[in-house]
């Protein structure tokens, strides 16, 4: 018998945008959700589960812990910012339902699992890296000692216990044997609680592919979950895919790739396009900046609208640093192509990268102006444990707030300092990143613009409330940190 299994992305701080699926695990400006899509594989390859996206759908803590009595086991997605609260509910669900068997699953696992089954006593077992057969396996009766890529406790002679890894579990190669997510969407969830600014509402997301063999040492997926080998759904099956979901989703006005690497081999993408076109559809997804041409102009010609971009850093060498595998001429010149074919970008950028001075800050947000990309997202730098940029910080001694990367509400903070640059000048300036960049009368009348042609108004009012209250608080917190150190400073004087 199969037990009956519930899998979750938990309850968290209000606007978590964390757990299953997020890139950047943290409280946001603006309310976002994406979907877990991670935990989605596994609800469909086990008959009688159910996945439960706990924030989007408002499910609180307490309604959770009830739910979970209905369960024999429990797959919870955690991150790291989120294992603290995670680990309270786990150890919650337990002492209600004490029968029910608990795995985590996700980086913070699969970085420290030691750490994790020491500190949590109310789970079973966690899962490394990818997880999808490993939790099929459990709850269809196969003993812990005899399934890959997990790690447990086992009691010893003496009454203690000692944790074993069972051998790692290698990368599911073919992606067609998973079932689709989307299925899985319709079956547990309301793809309307689903919010991103800069995509059509409601959207949907899947991927089409796994893994990423680009090298940027700051990425948390690839080095903590899904690995560099890059693996493919073949063309027909992604096709297949959208064409159910988009007879079965009739209000969904966008679908999203969320994929590390979407379109990063030229011959597959353009393929891909060539089945997508028939279907009429709108999608979105993630790119490169080494993205060439031809394939810009087949994904356009398929229905492709938007795509979000990692440029990260406008700085030569904060680029050569991260390992970014591309160039500042390379990015412009991208940009200049979607541009010229009508493809909208999302770009992204982060400040406190290893190198980063106040003249390459200045650098990126020059660079982003001149790009003049339709919407951006200015992250502060984590070290994420598992990344090589956190064994760089941890080896150099640059990481500072006792580690901690999000504050009391989920929010990120700065915990990366560098000689001569202060995380609170970090933190100022990706305040002032946004400012300069939105403030433009250009850049906020095509904001304004764009929400009354498509009769959202109300979602940017909402939105923009969010962000300047957020940005009142955050730059309160630089204030306050600034006068203490000045009173540190004149204490040591004296």
């Amino acid at each position: 018998m199969t037990l009956k299994t519930l899998l979750l992305n938990p309850p968290s701080f209000e606007n978590f945008d964390g757990g299953a699926s997020s890139r950047w695990p943290a409280t946001r400006e603006i309310e976002s959700y994406w979907y877990p899509v991670w935990l989605a594989y596994p609800a469909g390859l086990l008959e009688g589960s159910r996945l439960l996206d706990a924030p989007p759908h408002h499910v609180s803590a307490a309604e959770t812990i009830e739910i979970c009595k209905e369960y024999e086991f429990l797959v919870l997605f955690t991150s790291t910012v989120g294992w603290e609260g995670d680990q309270r509910l786990a150890e919650a669900i337990k002492a209600a339902n004490p029968a029910i068997k608990i795995c985590f699953v996700g980086p913070p696992v699969t970085t420290s699992p030691d750490k994790a089954l020491n500190e949590c006593l109310a789970l079973d077992f966690i899962c490394r890296r990818e997880f999808d057969y490993s939790v099929v396996e459990f709850a269809q009766g196969k003993p812990l000692s005899e399934i890959l890529g997990i790690s447990y406790r086992a009691t010893t002679a003496n009454g203690g216990y000692t944790i074993l890894h069972n051998p790692d579990r290698p990368q599911i190669e073919d992606l067609d044997a998973m079932p689709w997510a989307t299925k899985i969407y319709k079956r547990d969830m309301d793809v309307t609680r689903y919010n991103v600014p800069f995509l059509m509402h409601p959207y949907i997301a899947l991927y089409s592919t796994r893994g990423c063999p680009a090298q940027c040492t700051f990425c948390l997926w690839p080095q903590t979950l899904s690995g560099h080998a890059w693996r493919k759904r073949s063309t027909d099956d992604v096709a297949a895919e959208l064409k159910w979901a988009k007879e079965n989703f009739p209000e969904v006005k966008e679908f999203f790739f969320d994929d590390d690497t979407f379109n990063i081999q030229r011959a597959r993408t353009i393929e891909l396009c060539e089945k997508l076109k028939p279907l009429n559809i709108t999608w979105s997804c993630t790119s490169r900046v080494t993205t060439e041409y031809d394939t810009l102009k087949a994904m356009k010609e398929a229905g492709c609208r938007l795509l979000i971009v990692g440029f990260e850093s406008g700085d030569p060498q904060i680029l050569k640093n991260i390992k970014k595998g591309a160039t500042v001429e390379k990015a412009r010149q991208f940009a200049k192509d979607c541009n010229d074919l009508g493809l909208t970008i999302h770009g992204d950028f982060i400040l406190g990268l290893p190198g980063e001075t106040k003249e390459s800050i200045r650098n990126t947000i020059n660079f982003a102006k001149s790009l003049d990309v339709e919407t951006i997202q200015v992250s502060i730098a984590h070290a994420y444990p598992g990344t090589e940029f956190f064994d760089y910080a941890e080896k150099n001694g640059y990481i500072t707030n006792e580690g901690a990367m999000s504050d009391a509400g989920g929010h990120q903070m700065a915990h990366i300092e560098y000689p001569g640059l202060p995380k609170e000048y970090v933190l100022e300036m990706v305040h002032r990143f946004y400012d300069e960049y939105y403030f433009r009368p250009k850049a906020a009348f095509r904001v304004i613009w764009k929400a009354v042609v498509n009769r959202d108004v109300p979602r940017l009012y909402v939105e923009a409330k969010a962000f300047l209250k957020l940005r009142a608080e955050r730059n309160k917190m630089v204030k306050d940190a600034k006068k203490l150190n000045a009173a540190n400073a004149v204490e040591a004087g004296a």
